[in-house]
């Protein structure tokens, strides 16, 4: 049992760099509207109750969490076909480029491990860049989850605004996104950019540190590993050094315990 704590505290100390760390995406079931995952904290902003307008700053506690957000050129604007989850109250926009941003912190170590969004009404320019520490970590666009979702038996479920009145904007995917980050990365800068012509709709941001994932996982898509996201993390050469060292570390223990046995 010591020999196996060894090796665990010697595996826990492998730093990892963002781009080599591991992030994973999942998507509800059809007109489910917030994540069904389990966390330890988490908040949530719906924008009902921020003023309709474009290019604004302002912050939220995320329904008073322990996760504070700055968002920057953001517009509000009221729900209607194309976003609001429930069917009412409000929900944010992007039009074009330079996106909105939101910046990220928290009051409890580790920072921000999970987002998750309602996105409404898919474009083929919506696209979502996610950072730490000024880092792009990776990009995930709609090329990735339009694939995903038509590859589906139920694929025609995702289509159309799943709330009254029924069968509004039925030509775009309507759907809940989780993203989970591993390895003990965090994000603290999310943007939202619509790279083409169309608007990028969301609504209900949840912010949290994940325990148990939620959704069905949306493969690694060829426009999103270059941007970062791998299947597995891969140690850095100075954290092999580390493992290595540890694992000699468990070896000597090992030798000793041998050696007390046998005398």
């Amino acid at each position: 049992m010591r020999i196996q704590l060894m090796l665990a505290a010697a595996m826990a100390v492998l730093p990892l760099s963002p781009a080599r760390a591991v992030y994973s995406i999942t998507i509800e079931a059809p007109g489910i509207q917030n994540s069904t995952a389990r966390f330890a904290t988490v908040g949530v902003e719906s924008f009902n109750s921020r003023t309709a307008g474009t290019n604004q700053i302002f912050s939220s506690n995320f329904g008073g969490s322990a996760f504070n957000g700055t968002y920057s050129r953001v517009q509000v604007i009221n729900a209607d076909q194309f976003g609001g989850a429930g069917g009412s109250g409000r929900y944010v926009v992007q039009f074009g480029t330079p996106g909105f941003t939101l910046d990220l912190t928290s009051s409890r170590p580790g920072g921000v491990t999970y987002f998750g969004f309602w996105l409404s009404a898919l474009d083929n320019g919506n696209t979502v860049r996610f950072f730490q520490n000024s880092t792009q970590l990776f990009t995930f666009d709609a090329t990735v989850l339009r694939n995903f979702v038509n590859a589906q038996p139920n694929a025609s479920a995702y289509r159309c605004n799943p709330n009254a009145p029924a069968n509004r904007n039925c030509g775009e995917p309507y759907a809940f996104l989780n993203f989970y980050a591993h390895g003990g990365t965090s994000f603290d800068r999310i943007v939202f950019d619509q790279v083409t012509s169309g608007g990028y709709e969301s609504d209900n941001h949840t912010v949290g540190r994940w325990l148990q994932p939620g959704g069905t996982w949306v493969p690694h898509g060829a426009s999103v590993s270059p941007a970062g996201i791998t299947p597995n993390a891969i140690p850095e050469p100075a954290a092999w050094m580390m493992l290595l060292a540890g694992f000699g570390l468990v070896g000597a223990i090992s030798r000793r315990r041998t050696s007390a046995i046998s005398v």
